[in-house]
């Protein structure tokens, strides 16, 4: 590869592939088994993969990250086209969708932030004692868990 021009529709092995992306094989493989990306095989019945599948890999370690669960991705990924490279329409169709599940996730960790922030502020750390954001334990006649995060 090195030095070599590739086309995006070139085919590489799961190796290449791996070292491309910094995925285990087994990682990639796994990924196969979910359906999130499909080699091709070739009359060895040896993996083949789209040099394309590189940035499918991307976006699954990206979304990882961002906390979105595997469901999510695929859901998301079966968007996009099987067998040929994703064009920048498809992609894009996959960020509008993901964007209301990224927003609710931003606006979960800024909440969580704020809380945590005014509960070390207040220095008791207990939900038992609180009487500045939980006085009687107002919280626990509303559910059960963190209320004040994710109620």
């Amino acid at each position: 590869m090195g030095g070599i021009n590739m086309d995006k529709e070139d085919l590489i092995p799961i190796g290449a592939l791996a070292q491309r992306t910094g995925l285990a094989v087994s990682a990639i493989r796994y990924y196969e088994d979910q359906g999130l990306i499909t080699p091709r095989r070739t009359a060895g019945n040896q993996r083949r993969f789209l040099r394309s599948d590189i940035r499918r890999l991307s976006f699954i370690m990206i979304a990882q990250k961002l906390g979105l669960a595997l469901d999510e991705i695929e859901s998301a990924l079966a968007t996009l086209p099987r067998g040929r490279t994703a064009t920048v329409s498809d992609w894009r169709r996959v960020s509008h969708g993901l964007r209301a599940q990224i927003d609710a996730k931003i606006q979960l960790l800024t909440r969580t932030r704020t809380k945590l922030e005014e509960c070390i502020g207040c220095g008791c750390l207990s939900l038992q004692r609180c009487q500045l954001y939980n006085r009687d334990d107002r919280a626990g006649t509303s559910g059960q868990g963190p209320r004040y995060v994710l109620g």
